[in-house]
């Protein structure tokens, strides 16, 4: 997570289409991975993400908008996406555990 990072209450692990699991804990992590790594960047729900994530990230949306309109992105690109326990304090987009959703 960085200083700009607005962080989620409960992070998702996001199933990538090469199959590794990655952790997000906050908007900005969620924005980067849409900007700079995503694999297709099309759609109605990317859209919405991107534009949602802009919006938390300036204060003009909560987060919980932000995060759901991520995971409706994830889902539209094939990719699940499950809470994911509590990163310890400091770490960012690891490995964390998966919680009961």
């Amino acid at each position: 997570m960085t200083i700009r990072d607005i962080p989620w209450t409960h992070p998702l692990k996001v199933t990538l289409s090469s199959g590794l699991d990655r952790t997000f804990s906050g908007v900005y992590e969620a924005l980067d991975f849409l900007e700079n790594e995503w694999p297709l960047k099309q759609g109605p729900r990317y859209d919405r993400a991107v534009a949602s994530c802009q919006r938390a990230l300036a204060r003009m949306t909560p987060p919980a908008v932000a995060r759901e309109a991520f995971v409706a992105a994830c889902f539209e690109a094939g990719m699940s996406a499950v809470m994911a326990a509590p990163l310890p304090y400091g770490q960012s987009s690891g490995g964390g555990a998966e919680a009961a959703v």
